[in-house]
């Protein structure tokens, strides 16, 4: 007889401002690897925020509602600490280049040391969206249709970069 092995969560933890097909590749992906997973929307401050942090809460629930093993919280602090509220020892990165790889491995041996009960699993997102960038978006948006957008982002995300823009025009 086999003893049943304890539920394995993994945390993602990002900004997702917005949230882009890679991110949901990702996400997709580990849902059928982990038991569950735990999305964690957080504050990068070197970053200038598109979106508020509950439109993300929102467009985030809104495309991953059809994944029945993940959920969405809001976090504050640093990723490793958020793992270990949340009862995971897993936190899932999704790497799309060399570049992230980099930088991913410089924070991977912060963490560590920071908690080294927390481990960090890497999955690379499909390389048709390994070029997707909140960057990328914010040039494209204004000038691509609703259509070339969906390939890039969740047909949510599309409807709200519409609404952000037209409230960032000037009448």
């Amino acid at each position: 007889m086999t003893t049943p092995t304890p539920a394995r969560t993994a945390v993602y933890t990002g900004s997702f401002d917005p949230i882009t097909l890679g991110h949901l590749d990702v996400i997709d992906r580990a849902s059928r690897i982990f038991d569950s997973i735990i999305v964690g929307i957080g504050v990068n401050p070197d970053k200038q925020a598109m979106f508020s942090l509950e439109e993300r809460v929102s467009l985030v629930q809104t495309s991953v509602a059809h994944l029945h093993n993940v959920s969405v919280e809001l976090f504050s602090g640093l990723s490793v600490a958020f793992v270990r509220e949340q009862g995971g020892r897993v936190l899932l990165r999704g790497v799309r280049s060399l570049t992230d790889i980099e930088a991913e491995f410089t924070m991977t041996l912060a963490n560590r040391k920071l908690d080294p009960t927390v481990e960090t699993v890497f999955l690379m997102t499909d390389s048709q969206y390994s070029h997707i960038s909140s960057s990328l978006l914010k040039q494209i948006t204004p000038l691509a249709g609703d259509e070339a957008l969906r390939q890039f982002v969740p047909a949510p995300v599309v409807r709200a970069l519409r609404e952000k823009l037209a409230k960032q025009s000037p009448s």
